[in-house]
Formats: C-alpha cells, structure tokens, sequence
C-alpha cells in the first residue's frame, strides 16, 4: 500500500513528500526543500526508521524553495533526478534566486531525465504518470497515482488557492487552464497534496476555490 509522509521545510514552509510502498519499501522523494542538515537529517531518519529503499527524485517544478535539497538527496542516494526541462532556467539560476531571499545555497544537479506526459515511474506495486500542468512555471507537472487517487500539486492548485504567476515564467490565464482543463478532469475524490499547507481534495476545489468559481 502507498503512504504519503510530509516534512514541512526552509524559510517558505514547503512541503517535501516521501512517498512509499509499505510492502516492498520503495520510495520517491518529492520537491526537496530540505535547506540545513538539521532538515535533512529528518529525512535520513525517517527513510532509515523505515528501512526504505529511495529509487527516485522528483521536482515538480525548479523555484527555489522546491529544489533546495537536491544536491543533497542526489548525493546521499544515487538516484536518477527527474524534472521539467522548461524549468531548467531556474535551476541554472539556484545561486542567484537565493541571493534574492538572502540565502546561501550549493547548486543544483541538472536532471538525469526530462519528465514528460509520458513518463511512468513505479513505486512498489504502484505506477505514478505525470500531467503538465503549466502557469507557476513554464514547465510544472502534477504527480498522479492512478490507483490511490492521489495527485501532487506541487504549486499549481492549493486548498481555497492557486499558484503565483508573478514569477519568472508565470502566466494567470495558462495556471486557470491547466487546473480546469487537466485537474479538475480527474474525479472528484483524488487527494491533492500541494506544495504548501494542508491537503485537499479536486471535488472540494471545484466547489470552494475562490479562484476558480
């Protein structure tokens, strides 16, 4: 069975997932916005505690505060690096999107693979696709589990909000679409983990989103 756990990081108060197959063990370690060893120690901890074993690292998109931890997850597992190539700008820029918060950062790995709609990853016995699902960014993509019906946000759609488009590579009108056109296609009781704060639900959205009324 899939379980989803949650750190909650870094200045911006992000949501890193580990998400694993509690039968075999497989896990992914999603947006990693782990920014101090205080922060990464809690992720080594919990994959130790639960004798995990990491297969793969996933950005949903490249702002700083998702890929803070990259270097170090890299570094500490070995594991393909997966991310949107529309968002490589902003890894190449990790240094400098630091300076601008007065942060301190190592730089970023570039990907091994480029996600697509048509990357399938496995996770134990379950398969995880990917939707693209731009505005944030150029290139985000939502993380699914078909079976679950659970999707990851990363900063695309929040409970009662939706993403900023005032950054780099934002856009409003293209965020609306791709929450309407592409989230709110999948049923009404898939499980949306964002990026920051509490979880949702897509039947929720639809109804109380005050964005998207």
């Amino acid at each position: 069975m899939i379980k989803l756990k949650n750190f909650v990081f870094n200045p911006f108060q992000e949501n890193t997932y580990i998400v694993y197959d509690d039968v075999t063990l497989d896990a992914i370690i999603i947006d990693p916005g782990c920014s101090n060893s205080l922060e990464e120690n809690k992720i080594v901890d919990f994959v130790d505690e639960k004798n995990l074993k990491v297969k793969y690292l996933v950005n949903t998109h490249c702002h700083i505060d998702h890929v803070l931890g990259n270097k170090f997850i890299k570094e500490k597992y070995n594991v393909p690096f997966y991310a949107p190539e529309l968002d490589i700008p902003l890894l190449d820029n990790l240094i400098d999107q630091a300076k601008m918060f007065g942060l301190n950062v190592s730089k970023s790995p570039l990907p091994d693979h480029y996600i697509t709609e048509d990357t399938r990853l496995k996770v134990g016995e379950s398969e995880l696709r990917f939707i693209f699902t731009p505005g944030h960014t150029p290139g985000e993509y939502c993380i699914i589990f078909e079976k679950e019906k659970i999707c990851i946000s990363g900063d695309v759609l929040f409970l009662e909000g939706i993403g900023r488009t005032d950054l780099w590579g934002g856009d409003y009108n293209t965020l609306i679409n791709s929450i309407q056109n592409k989230l709110f296609t999948l049923d009404d009781n898939y499980k949306v983990y964002p990026g920051h704060g509490d979880e949702t639900t897509i039947g929720y959205e639809k109804k109380s989103n005050p964005f998207l009324k």
